[in-house]
């Protein structure tokens, strides 16, 4: 699965008040695992970018003198994206404003909701934490992420941070399965395989205790609920019965 955790940066608020994008930041995971891959670019949005934007980002005017006109990132951005499921933190505002500059520049380009789907993790946020803070940095805090770097708000540095609570959110990065025993014995510190005698004793075999199934159950209805689907678990579980 290729999601791409994506944010912005503007002039303002509002396209409504003539607001535009200055800067857009990616990274993609592929199966929860952070490639290295990412896109980042700086917009010149032919606007002046007022104080109290600049205050936010620290994106200056003179800084964006020269940087490459939307139109011309705009199929380079579009092919990165086309296809993934976009992560997003409050995705009502950043594909506000990328619908309207690829609305700028005409009817032959597609909203990005025709080509990807859309998570933001906001809404996931507040389902999951309801009458909490769930800005960025609130979740830095309640998911114990690093983002001592953020004195600014920054595009790239930000999807590189909700990259981070994202996979906290939803389970962590662990992998459940090494792609080859030899990986899983070199992740244990393991040099080589040991055979144990076919003379050993039978092992004894301790069941679950009613507490921890139903332990096991509410972690399983968790997961449900964050994935929206039942879990291999829940299926293999229903096959034996």
């Amino acid at each position: 699965m290729r999601q791409i955790i994506l944010d912005t940066e503007t002039t303002g608020l509002a396209t409504s008040n003539g607001h535009r994008v200055i800067e857009i930041g990616c990274v993609e995971l592929i199966n929860r695992r952070l490639t290295g891959n990412h896109y980042h670019q700086y917009i010149q949005p032919e606007r002046v970018v007022p104080g109290d934007a600049i205050e936010i980002h620290g994106i200056t005017n003179e800084f964006l003198v020269g940087k490459p006109l939307f139109a011309q990132i705009a199929q380079e951005f579009s092919d990165f994206i086309k296809g993934a499921e976009l992560v997003i933190h409050n995705a009502p505002f950043d594909l506000g404003f990328i619908n309207h500059e690829f609305g700028l520049l005409g009817p032959e380009w597609a909203k990005v909701q025709d080509h990807c789907q859309i998570l933001d993790t906001l809404k996931m946020a507040r389902e999951m934490h309801p009458g909490q803070r769930n800005t960025l940095d609130a979740l830095c805090k309640r998911y114990d992420i690093d983002n001592a770097s953020r004195t600014l708000h920054g595009a790239l540095l930000d999807s590189e941070i909700l990259a981070d609570v994202y996979l906290a959110m939803t389970g962590g990065q662990t992998l459940l399965f090494m792609e080859s025993e030899k990986d899983l014995l070199a992740a244990e510190g393991h040099q080589e395989r040991v055979l144990i005698s076919a003379d050993r004793p039978p092992l004894s075999v301790i069941g679950a205790s009613a507490e921890e199934l139903a332990a096991h159950t509410r972690y399983l209805d968790q997961v449900e609920k964050m994935a929206g689907e039942p879990p291999l678990w829940r299926e293999m579980e229903s096959d034996t019965k």
